[in-house]
């Protein structure tokens, strides 16, 4: 699959910044729309639901406000239907709790993959290859 389009779903503008950095370093060339929390991203993704702009890849937080990762992905799993792209998701998460990692392989028909934060230059590009 060639992911054009990025979709970051994150409270952490550090984290922002720095995968930005990383993107940018390895000539992985991407629209990319940042999100702090998932009602935002579902806010968004629900208003272009049939536009080419939808992304092809979410990369998950785990802990935010307002709604958290396990929330965006109940609710993503409801409306789905109606989005024109079926998105591969990943959780990246500073969650290193079991709790956490056997609760995103529960959403494995929409969940990819878990990584932690940090996320490293070679998980980056397993994601994106």
């Amino acid at each position: 699959m060639k992911i054009r389009n990025l979709c970051v779903i994150d409270d952490d503008k550090i984290y922002h910044f720095l995968l930005k950095n990383l993107l940018k370093q390895n000539n992985i060339d991407v629209k990319s729309v940042f999100f702090q929390n998932g009602q935002d991203a579902i806010d968004f993704l629900s208003d272009e639901k049939n536009n080419d702009d939808l992304p092809d890849l979410i990369l998950l937080d785990v802990n935010m406000p307002i709604m958290n990762g396990w929330q965006f992905l109940e609710e993503y799993i409801k409306l789905k239907s109606n989005f024109g792209k079926d998105p591969h998701i990943y959780m990246i998460s500073s969650s290193n709790n079991e709790v956490d990692i056997n609760k995103a392989r529960e959403f494995s028909s929409v969940v990819k993959d878990y990584f932690l934060k940090p996320i490293c230059k070679e998980d980056l590009l397993k994601i994106f290859i």
